[in-house]
């Protein structure tokens, strides 16, 4: 049981911050779209993502498809760490490093599952 609740921690926890991203590219669409434009990608893939962290961050709070999705949000993780890939900022660079630790939780997430709470196992 202990076990199953750090879970249900864990899941929320990291759904949290993908809720938060999906917020903050709705409330300010223009910073992340002008990372997707300074990388000469289209700004407008910044719908796609927002519409993909908020699937996952409900994913994660319910436990459903847990594992495929927690295999998703960390190839997502690792591939936006580019974004923040500028050795001269500091900040860039806690950003980046922060996602591959966010990867790592979410490739513990897929090979252990949700744990007992959750709408699919």
């Amino acid at each position: 049981m202990p076990n199953d609740a750090l879970m249900l921690a864990g899941r929320v926890l990291l759904g949290l911050l993908f809720l938060a991203g999906a917020v903050q590219k709705g409330l300010a669409p223009a910073p992340a779209a002008d990372l997707l434009i300074e990388r000469g990608l289209p700004g407008a893939l910044i719908w796609p993502a927002l519409a993909f962290n908020a699937l996952g961050a409900l994913c994660l709070f319910l436990g459903l498809w847990t594992r495929p999705m927690a295999l998703a949000l960390a190839a997502y993780c690792m591939m936006t760490s580019i974004f923040h890939l500028i050795p001269s900022d500091p900040w860039q660079m806690s950003i980046f490093v922060k996602n591959w630790a966010i990867a790592g939780g979410l490739l513990i997430l897929a090979a252990q599952g949700p744990g007992r709470f959750a709408l699919h196992r």
